[in-house]
């Protein structure tokens, strides 16, 4: 990103030999409070915090006033190194997790997507082995589920006691992901029954395929067409069903990457009526919409994802619900492919794009510049929906997502004044364009802190690779949301 800032010299470290760092005069903003504090760093972990705190002579001490001190953001929706749709994903857990790092995120959690017919031992396997000596940040996988029968059921509950208590399943993706009703209801209760938690990708698969079929029989083979293949009416049907099932199996649910008002009204209508239903949503479904298919011809394809971006007139009312709590938390659903040599293996069919969007380090810019500045979210909103609420669903709280005694290190100084311009020539992605590009950014962090390292400063990576831990998460507790 290009950035222009004050002539201030806030967040220069004074450096010491000391394990401890002292970040001195900040503002800090959680889910619940905001305040004037002193933070004392000690090796890992936040170990006080105070109106003012004396350093010790060989404590590092990082000037924070002027500045503005969240947690680390948490973004619990990404795909490196994704094989899918013939080729891989081009973000990999190095790259990935640095433009994380850079953007304000310090933990994610990565989908593991077994093989239809394949152990999902086996594919955890195959992650932990592509995550290992790359990840510069701390992440958790989620499991996906392709298939069901005894023996998943089976694994389903070693990987929850091995600290992966959530799982996703497709209800779209007819042919290669999608699982039926029968299975789902399936899948519900054995998480019910053991503390795990279900997602789900809520898009009606039959309608999609019937769709799919006969734009492509009357030659409409362009991205333009994307949209038309997956309407909002294929997602609130879905999200109504997969919610109903969860009733029935007396079992939470949580929806990723909401789109349009269509799912988000049957989300509404659950929890009114007492039904414990969580849903997130995206940046791209809260700042982009499908004219972006109408006016770029085949570069259109650049923004082909599933769900596809929806009518402008409904980005309000998904601002509307992070403010009013029916969504709980915006992640990214990050998966990149570079333009020419991937997406564009579909100029003969739309079909054939790989779905995706790179996103992973503008998450957390883009809420803070259109949430914040704009007055859509507080402050405390902010620190919510982009690192606390997805703690605290997925087993990471207290250690993850909030500024606490004891919890890691995990800290973002976001300079409110500090401005910059998203750009493909400055992105951190490891693809060939920006799906924001000329995005107008205003207040920007200036240091980034994973368990108590600087891992960026000024949108420069300054940390180590292979870092990152893999961090095993609790079970779901559902009282929190009651």
């Amino acid at each position: 990103m290009k950035t222009e800032t004050k002539a201030s010299a806030n967040a220069q470290v004074r450096k010491g030999e000391g394990v401890e760092t002292l970040i001195k005069g900040g503002t800090v903003f959680t889910a619940s409070d905001s305040f004037k504090a002193d933070l004392l760093i000690r090796g890992e972990k936040i170990v006080e915090l105070g109106e003012r705190i004396e350093p010790a002579p060989a404590a590092r001490v990082v000037d924070a006033k002027g500045l503005e001190v969240y947690p680390g953001g948490v973004d619990a929706h990404t795909h490196f190194e994704l094989p899918f749709m013939g080729t891989v994903s081009a973000d990999d857990f190095e790259s990935g997790t640095i433009a994380a790092a850079c953007g304000g995120t310090t933990t994610l959690i990565d989908f593991v997507i077994p093989s239809k017919g394949g152990s999902i031992l086996e594919a955890l396997e195959a992650w932990h082995k592509k995550a290992a000596g790359k990840a510069v940040i701390d992440y958790g996988f989620h499991m996906a589920l392709v298939d069901f029968n005894d023996q998943i059921a089976s694994d389903m509950v070693k990987v929850i006691r091995d600290g992966i208590p959530s799982f996703k399943c497709f209800m779209a993706y007819k042919g290669a992901l999608m699982v039926d009703d029968a299975q789902l209801l399936e899948v519900l209760s054995v998480t019910k029954k053991h503390g795990g938690l279900l997602s789900v990708h809520a898009e009606n698969g039959d309608m999609l395929s019937y769709l799919m079929k006969h734009l492509l029989e009357e030659g409409k083979t362009g991205p333009e067409f994307h949209p038309a293949a997956h309407p909002a009416v294929a997602e609130g049907e879905s999200a109504h069903r997969a919610i109903a099932l969860a009733k029935m199996a007396g079992a939470t649910l949580f929806i990723v990457h909401l789109s349009c008002q269509e799912s988000l009204k049957e989300v509404k209508a659950a929890r009114c009526r007492g039904q414990l239903v969580l849903a997130e949503t995206c940046p791209q479904y809260l700042l982009l919409d499908d004219s972006l298919y109408r006016k770029n011809g085949f570069e259109a394809a650049k923004w082909v994802m599933s769900p596809p971006l929806r009518d402008k007139s409904g980005m309000e009312k998904l601002w509307e619900g992070l403010r009013d709590g029916f969504l709980q938390s915006v992640a990214t659903d990050h998966c990149s492919f570079r333009f020419k040599g991937q997406k564009d293996m579909g100029k003969e069919a739309f079909t054939k794009i790989p779905n995706g969007i790179p996103a992973v380090g503008d998450r957390v810019n883009l809420l803070y510049t259109y949430g914040v500045r704009k007055k859509r979210l507080s402050r405390s909103q902010f620190a919510a929906v982009t690192a606390t609420n997805p703690a605290k669903i997925f087993g990471l709280y207290p250690q993850k997502g909030t500024i606490a005694v004891g919890s890691d290190a995990d800290l973002v100084l976001f300079d409110p004044g500090k401005k910059g311009r998203i750009s493909k020539e400055n992105t951190h992605h490891r693809v060939d364009y920006s799906a924001f590009e000329g995005f107008e950014l205003e207040g920007l962090p200036t240091l980034v802190m994973s368990r108590g390292k600087v891992v960026a400063k000024d949108d420069e990576f300054v940390g180590q690779k292979g870092r990152g831990k893999y961090i095993k998460r609790s079970q779901f507790d559902e009282g929190g949301w009651r």
